[in-house]
């Protein structure tokens, strides 16, 4: 494959090579490359003048958005894409924060530089989502890591079944066409369909975050199938795997290789591991052939400061695969993410073990402390999914008159279980202070677009209200009998 410098450039070359090869199919929309190619060119010439970022449609079916968006691209301009969910009033926002009107625009200080293919939107942590800005290079570069660690399996045709307005599955179908293999698309996800697409072999490999996985799962061994040996690759990304799960994974992949990467919107990939349920919980793999790792303690006023091995600190990351900056973000960046010249910290903390594995601590500004010592909810959060009761966790602070902070953790179960159950598991496998002293089931379990459990919004509810918002449950010590 030659190399190409925009992320759009593969599609020509394909259409000329296989013309007649499937490029999309969402389950509407089906184009070959050569008819893709003729969509994207007709398209581009229409939005020359266009001011950039052009806005993708939200409404459009997954195959439409896709080649609006190339054709954004092959026009010269950045795309955006936004949420379907977000309000008449967050949607004003963050297109009034883009507009090329702007103060910003009209001082000379574009918000989407030149060379930009994308604007895409993560949480941000007054409610209004931040836009950040890629470079064509930055996806590029993304897509060589993944072929380079992955393997050949990656240049199969991709199953994306998510919103392309999430950036790990808009990343999916783009590395889909840029491999020529092509994408399957679904508008929503739906576990039958996604197993389905697999089973067929109509997809040979499949990028998802680990909630659409455990769904497709239990539907799995609800219905069938029990075996899918068609797929070669399942990759996993956008939140943190519970390795328990794994080998139900390879037993309904039992061809396929299964990788977890993790990684942030600012950052694309840092680092990656083939799945094992016996790697340690807090490990998230090796760094990608082109990622440079630095470890900062705490506090300190950048990278360059060495940290302690018993530790964990700030993890900075200097690659070719970083973003460019934030679009709307007002009135700085954000107090998460630092830069230091080439290197950029999104605020996770971690280590380096001696065999060069990172291991993730969790992110800087959920950290709180309990009997004078850190504890970092996603440690916690880890334990409490792996226990074949529960779906989801979220740990958060509440005050408390002794240890000044203690942990309550919200849980979204399937299948019943007691608090002493839950406080045996975490006594085996944690330090006695980072065992919560309260649990509560929630029974409609709140999610971000991206499909991340929303721990902002449940910290806020268990902040108005102490005893338990309307519809928790708070869990018993003990079971009780029938």
């Amino acid at each position: 494959l030659p190399e190409f410098d925009a992320v759009h450039a593969p599609i020509a070359y394909w259409a000329a090579r296989t013309p007649n090869e499937t490029a999309i199919d969402d389950g509407s929309l089906r184009l070959s490359f050569q008819a893709l190619s003729e969509q994207v060119h007709a398209r581009a010439s229409a939005l020359r003048a266009a001011p950039s970022p052009v806005w993708i449609d939200d409404t459009a079916t997954p195959g439409e958005q896709l080649v609006s968006f190339l054709a954004a691209n092959a026009a010269g301009h950045a795309a955006a894409i936004g949420d379907p969910d977000w309000s008449p009033a967050v949607r004003r926002q963050v297109m009034e924060l883009l507009d090329a009107r702007s103060s910003d625009a009209l001082a000379g200080h574009s918000r989407v530089p030149t060379g930009s293919f994308y604007v895409g939107f993560t949480s941000g942590s007054t409610g209004l989502p931040k836009g950040f800005v890629r470079s064509h290079r930055s996806w590029t570069s993304s897509f060589q890591a993944c072929f380079e660690a992955f393997g050949p399996s990656a240049r199969t045709t991709l199953l994306a079944p998510g919103r392309l307005s999430h950036s790990l599955f808009l990343f999916g179908a783009l590395l889909g066409l840029w491999s020529g293999a092509g994408v399957r698309l679904q508008a929503r996800f739906a576990a039958a369909a996604a197993l389905k697409t697999l089973l067929q072999g109509h997809a040979r490999s499949v990028i998802a975050v680990p909630s659409q996985l455990i769904v497709m799962l239990e539907h799995a061994q609800r219905h069938g199938p029990q075996k899918i040996e068609q797929t070669q690759l399942v990759m996993i990304g956008g939140a943190p795997w519970p390795r328990a799960r794994t080998p139900q994974l390879q037993v309904l992949f039992p061809n396929a290789r299964i990788v977890e990467f993790y990684g942030a919107s600012e950052t694309s990939f840092i680092a990656w591991t083939d799945s094992r349920a016996d790697l340690p919980p807090t490990a998230v793999g090796r760094p990608f052939p082109s990622v440079d790792l630095h470890i900062a303690p705490t506090g300190a006023a950048s990278k360059k400061a060495t940290p302690s091995a018993a530790l964990p600190g700030l993890i900075y990351v200097r690659s070719p695969m970083l973003f460019t900056g934030y679009a709307t973000a007002t009135p700085c960046e954000g107090p998460t993410l630092a830069r230091d010249g080439e290197w950029t910290s999104v605020g996770d903390m971690g280590h380096l073990d001696s065999e060069g594995l990172l291991h993730l601590a969790g992110r800087q500004q959920r950290m709180f402390v309990v009997q004078g010592k850190n504890l970092f909810p996603e440690e916690v959060e880890q334990v409490l999914t792996d226990h074949p009761s529960i779906a989801s966790a979220s740990v958060q602070a509440a005050s408390d008159a002794i240890r000044g902070m203690r942990a309550v953790a919200i849980l979204e179960v399937v299948q019943p279980v007691d608090r002493s159950t839950l406080a045996a598991w975490c006594h085996e496998r944690l330090e006695s202070y980072k065992t919560p002293r309260r649990i509560y089931v929630c029974a409609s379990w709140p999610r971000t677009p991206s499909g991340k459990t929303d721990h902002a919004l449940l910290g806020r509810l268990l902040a108005d209200y102490p005893g338990g918002p309307p519809g928790w449950e708070l869990l018993q010590w003990r079971r009780q009998s029938p």
